[in-house]
């Protein structure tokens, strides 16, 4: 017996509720599905269908067993996919999650490019600075920045992420140029906070060794980065945020940068996927895409690759 046949034999008719319609979609003998399932039943010791003159119903080891079939055969297609001619040229949904600022600065504006190369995906983009449970919301994949400990995934390190702190020229000329980071301290912040936990993140910087982190009062917190930005460009307070979505603003005098001698502590990217299922042809190619995509960006690519790690999601959210 071809038991993948068998499974797939089986669904065809739980999904038609007949075996004759199922033979008739798969171009078999009514006799040979008929013949299939017997033998499907009889290797695995259970009832999969009952059956009667007018109907075909479902038993509930069939139910369980049908669920089972089906992630199966679809688990077959995607390392099939991935190995044939499929690979060359990708279809299908692709579901992706990615933070909202590396969303609507970086993927975004690059989108025209990756469907030019791969014309028949259809691009599923969420973006949110919340950490998705990819397995349980049907996500193929996502962009992370932070250190990774779960080992549900796996992880492709694609790029880095590096902080500037800035604030509105109405802010400075109201409440003065901080000189230092404990100067802060008297200043008005704007804060960020992890939408999975509701810790507000702490500020660090680090000049010739000397390393500071620091709780900041601040009159407002947010936990979108785009939100964050805004609160900062409407002279809010002092803003931590990542450089590549400060660096148009700074750039245009929106945006002044402070204490620019001081570094804060970077955050590595990663692109992360369930690791139970075989990588399919769309999600491999969109990994390479995006890999390709930092890589070429000044501000976020690596210094040096590295290999992919059977690691995953991190609290870390602002990027």
């Amino acid at each position: 017996m071809n038991k993948l046949q068998a499974m797939e034999v089986f669904i065809q008719v739980v999904d038609c509720g007949s075996f004759t319609k199922a033979a008739e979609m798969l171009n078999l003998p009514k006799a040979t599905v008929s013949t299939l399932v017997q033998t499907l039943e009889s290797a695995l010791s259970v009832k999969l269908l009952h059956r009667t003159t007018r109907q075909v119903m479902i038993t509930s080891d069939g139910a369980a067993y049908y669920e089972r079939c089906v992630q199966i055969l679809s688990d077959v297609r995607d390392a099939e996919e991935s190995l044939s001619r499929h690979r060359l040229s990708p279809n299908g949904r692709l579901r992706v999650d990615t933070p909202t600022g590396l969303a609507s600065e970086i993927l975004i504006p690059a989108l025209p490019a990756f469907f030019e190369r791969y014309p028949d995906i259809t691009l599923e983009l969420g973006s949110t600075d919340r950490p998705v449970d990819l397995v349980e919301e049907g996500v193929d994949c996502a962009v992370r920045g932070g250190e990774l400990f779960d080992t549900n995934l796996i992880a492709r390190r694609i790029g880095v992420i590096n902080f500037v702190t800035a604030a509105a020229p109405s802010y400075i000329e109201r409440y003065g140029m901080p000189q230092h980071p404990r100067d802060l301290e008297r200043h008005r912040c704007v804060n960020y906070f992890s939408a999975k936990t509701g810790k507000i993140s702490k500020w660090d910087f680090t000049r010739d060794g000397e390393r500071i982190e620091v709780a900041l009062p601040g009159s407002i917190a947010l936990n979108d980065s785009n939100a964050y930005v805004q609160a900062g460009l409407a002279g809010l307070g002092v803003i931590m945020m990542t450089d590549y979505l400060l660096a148009q603003h700074i750039t245009a005098g929106r945006m002044v940068q402070i204490l620019p001698e001081w570094s804060s502590d970077p955050l590595p990217v990663h692109v992360v996927y369930p690791q139970n299922r075989h990588l399919s042809a769309k999600v491999r190619v969109f990994v390479e895409w995006i890999s390709e995509l930092f890589a070429a960006h000044p501000n976020l690519r690596l210094q040096a690759p590295r290999p992919a790690l059977p690691i995953a999601e991190t609290e870390a959210e602002t990027v």
